[in-house]
């Protein structure tokens, strides 16, 4: 990634957005880079390395769910920021199983996405740096190098599914709920939609929990816990 004060890559097919969003980062003290096809926002993101994405959903050709699925499946981990004229619930949920950090639907406050943006970059690249890592029983993860293991085994996550991981590495053996995980990994609720914090458990389960002891329990009424069941 950049180590500038923030390089993005704005990736839609229309011009006049492109534009638009791309002058109101740059005014912010962001650094904007453009594109306009799916194709062109991976060869992109491979070359210049940015710090978060805003993808449009609704590319021709390779549509923007496509594109984020193509860099996670390359190993590509850059935050990802939807733009769309879809506003579904289904649509976002959607978004956020492609492993997406934010939904944002069109028309837009173009104030607003600045501000999401940005909100998306301290969640995911300033997390405070520490010389120890977090650790319950075998699962490690540690915060200065980004890296997570369960038994020692390298566990690949996506920022926001680290951030998620990591509070409840802060919180081990303690019922966190749904509200307090949105409040605390994607610093707003997302009008209270709960169904995005079950979705990225359950991707979490997937990668961390496909082992014994299971660590990851859902305390029905309440919420989770990261423990070790008796």
């Amino acid at each position: 990634m950049s180590t500038g004060a923030g390089r993005i890559l704005v990736v839609d097919d229309e011009v006049y957005i492109r534009d638009l969003v791309s002058s109101a980062l740059r005014i912010a003290g962001l650094e904007p880079v453009t594109c306009g096809s799916g194709d062109d926002a991976i060869r992109l993101a491979d070359r210049e390395r940015p710090d978060l994405v805003v993808l449009d959903v609704g590319l021709p050709g390779m549509d923007g769910f496509e594109v984020c699925r193509t860099l996670r499946d390359g190993g590509n981990q850059v935050p990802v920021v939807f733009l769309t004229a879809r506003d579904s619930k289904e649509d976002m949920l959607q978004g956020f199983t492609k492993g997406g950090d934010d939904y944002i639907t069109k028309p837009f406050s173009i104030d607003e996405l600045v501000v999401r943006v940005r909100a998306v970059l301290r969640r995911t690249q300033h997390q405070e740096a520490t010389t120890s890592a977090i650790a319950y029983e075998d699962l490690t993860l540690d915060e200065a190098t980004m890296r997570v293991t369960r038994g020692g085994d390298p566990v690949s996550l996506s920022p926001t599914e680290f951030k998620l991981l990591r509070f409840l590495l802060h919180h081990p053996e303690q019922v966190v709920s749904k509200s307090q995980i949105l409040d605390h990994v994607w610093e707003y609720d997302f009008d209270g939609n709960a169904s995005v914090v079950e979705n990225y458990i359950s991707y979490l389960r997937k990668k961390i929990d496909d082992r014994e002891p299971k660590l990851i329990h859902t305390v029905r009424g309440f919420g989770y816990v990261l423990r070790t069941e008796p």
